[in-house]
């Protein structure tokens, strides 16, 4: 009888002791390591349902990459590409009135006309007679005829003061480079080719993302001569 006693009482020590494991598991008496549990448990479900969902919609990603993102990117690539090396050429009209003043040296050599007659009276004159006669020193009058041509030397100050009209088409051609809006396009292209690239190199289609993922990667061939050939 006290054998019964003592193996009932053994059993239901490991009756107790399996309960409490059982409930160590998600309680333990503790509500911080059942909140820990409960915590790990729902997160592991999340993620789940996240894989599935990110699954679910995957074939929707690439061909709306291939459709919407992959020529916006490439088109503003290409633009900032093209405006970092683009020149702006156009003519500009210059039409003004430019009031000069300033004196001009003349210090020069030249022929001028006589406009009209010029007289000369009493002008002294040496007269030389003819055959060894002599010297005779008197004074002439005379007209200068017009048109006469007199070699002249100037050496004077002119002073100019005049306004002048101007009317100019100039023509402007700067790349876009040299202006203060090359750097700021030379910092998008630096920016958005990279981004283009890697958006080029995307599969086009669902078939050709199935297609790389199964087809295994080539192994380079040696060249011939290589060593265990």
């Amino acid at each position: 009888m006290a054998e019964d006693n003592s193996s009932q009482m053994h059993d239901n020590n490991d009756n107790s002791v399996e309960e409490r494991q059982d409930r160590g598991v998600f309680w333990d008496s503790k509500p911080w390591q059942a909140f820990k549990t409960v915590a790990i448990l729902f997160s592991f479900a999340i993620n789940i349902v996240v894989l599935i969902l990110l699954l679910a919609i995957l074939p929707l990603v690439l061909p709306l990459v291939d459709a919407v993102v992959k020529p916006l990117v490439g088109g503003l690539n290409n633009s900032f590409v093209d405006m970092s090396e683009a020149t702006i050429s156009r003519t500009i009209e210059v039409n003004d009135n430019i009031d000069i003043a300033f004196t001009l040296p003349l210090d020069t050599e030249t022929v001028v006309r006589v406009t009209e007659p010029v007289p000369l009276r009493n002008i002294p004159a040496s007269f030389v007679l003819p055959d060894g006669g002599g010297y005779i020193n008197g004074s002439v009058s005379l007209d200068l005829p017009q048109d006469l041509a007199l070699p002249v030397a100037l050496n004077l100050e002119v002073p100019v003061q005049q306004t002048i009209p101007v009317n100019l088409a100039v023509g402007v051609d700067i790349p876009l480079s040299e202006t203060e809006l090359g750097k700021p396009f030379s910092t998008l292209v630096g920016l958005f080719s990279p981004l283009n690239r890697a958006i080029e190199n995307l599969p086009d289609s669902n078939e050709e993302l199935i297609d790389r993922v199964l087809t295994p990667v080539a192994t380079a061939t040696p060249p011939a001569g290589y060593p265990g050939q």
